[in-house]
């Protein structure tokens, strides 16, 4: 099982041997912990629970102490379940970077930057209304439903709503570098989220259509 967390550090660029020029995103990829497992005998399911980041004991739940205290653990900031084939992992394994290579393709999951409520212009790109002559229909949205029948809004109507702040998965970017003296993974292109978010880095699961991811 191929998936590390991690925090977004930032975009640069890099250099191909041709000299072709690449935008790249750093991602701050620490040891993570493996604090727990899922199986199917016990839980229904296979699952890795992964945890990343330190933290003070005093702002962590009761359960969740107790949990890393029964394991001997210590505790994590970000704790995310990964679900996939276990394998022969164990509570306490540490996974680093280096389960990723230079050249293979990873997806990247992130939550996206939060923007507010915003209007159907700034979300769905509606046109505008004529300005001129006294119209009081600049920005709206228009109508919404219909008189009789069936008289309400349909389901999935596109208004005026909260923008951002979605979790967002990115597919398939190239891993272009892999430090692992610094913990950090270089991934063409950008990846979601704002500059020190958690990112959740996994093999993709793309297939080409030879059929080889």
């Amino acid at each position: 099982m191929k998936t590390l967390l991690g925090t977004k550090r930032g975009m640069t660029q890099m250099w191909r041997e041709d000299g072709s020029r690449v935008p790249v995103t750093i991602l701050d990829v620490e040891p993570n912990l493996v604090t727990a497992i899922r199986t199917e005998a016990k839980d229904g399911y296979q699952a890795l629970q992964l945890g990343v980041g330190s933290i003070r004991p005093k702002v962590v739940a009761k359960p969740q102490r107790v949990q890393a205290e029964k394991a001997g653990l210590e505790l994590r900031r970000h704790v995310r379940e990964v679900r996939g084939e276990v394998g022969e992992a164990k509570v306490g394994d540490v996974l680093t970077v280096s389960l990723f290579e230079p050249g293979s393709k990873v997806d990247v999951i992130g939550t996206s930057k939060g923007k507010g409520f915003a209007g159907t212009i700034k979300k769905h790109h509606f046109a505008r209304g004529p300005v001129s002559h006294g119209s009081q229909n600049v920005r709206r949205p228009g109508s919404i439903g219909m008189h009789t029948h069936p008289g309400r809004t349909l389901r999935g109507k596109r208004m005026a709503t909260r923008m951002g702040n979605e979790r967002i998965t990115i597919k398939g970017l190239d891993v272009m570098a892999v430090d692992e003296k610094a913990n950090q993974l270089l991934v063409k292109g950008a990846v979601p989220g704002a500059i020190g978010g958690l990112v959740m880095v996994r093999a993709t699961n793309l297939v080409r259509k030879g059929g080889k991811p």
